[in-house]
């Protein structure tokens, strides 16, 4: 939570474990929420670190950092939530997929979901279809979580880390 080493950072991660609502809370009283959306280096969301970086979270009906044009919701069928293990990708497009085919599966745990926009880079079908990827601009953001999904994972974060 280190401002000016953030600020001086080559690329930033926000990874995501957690609840949007108290991680949110936690963003503004460092003064992060303003930071992150003024950086310009690469910034790669992770899990609740992409649904942060939506608008507006169910979970705790929560304002979030409005990068992304997108309202996070809650699965509609609870009774096999949360997503959890491993599941595809498909409408794959931007750099961080280079060498990624929709063949591959990525590893999700999550019970709230980005809605597709304009913003959307890859989708994921788990009761309905939402964005397991986003971009705009420098920002970038995984609904699942590359860093347990072995060589998949592996490709796309190289990709983010070559940027």
């Amino acid at each position: 939570d280190n401002s000016k080493e953030i600020s001086r950072a080559e690329k930033v991660i926000l990874p995501g474990v957690g609840e949007a609502g108290s991680a949110m809370k936690y963003l503004r009283e460092k003064g992060l929420d303003k930071l992150i959306i003024s950086l310009k280096q690469p910034f790669l969301g992770i899990c609740l670190g992409q649904q942060l970086m939506c608008r507006h979270s169910e979970e705790g009906d929560t304002k979030c950092l409005v990068i992304f044009d997108s309202d996070v919701r809650l699965f509609p069928q609870v009774d096999i939530v949360p997503h959890m293990g491993w599941n595809n990708f498909f409408s794959l497009r931007g750099v961080l997929f280079d060498g990624v085919s929709p063949e591959e599966d990525v590893y999700y745990v999550h019970s709230y979901y980005p809605e597709i926009s304009s913003c959307t880079t890859a989708v994921c079908d788990y009761i309905l279809p939402f964005s397991a990827a986003m971009q705009k601009d420098n920002f970038y953001a995984t609904q699942f979580h590359p860093e347990k999904s072995a060589g998949t994972g592996e490709k796309i974060l190289k990709n983010f880390l070559e940027l």
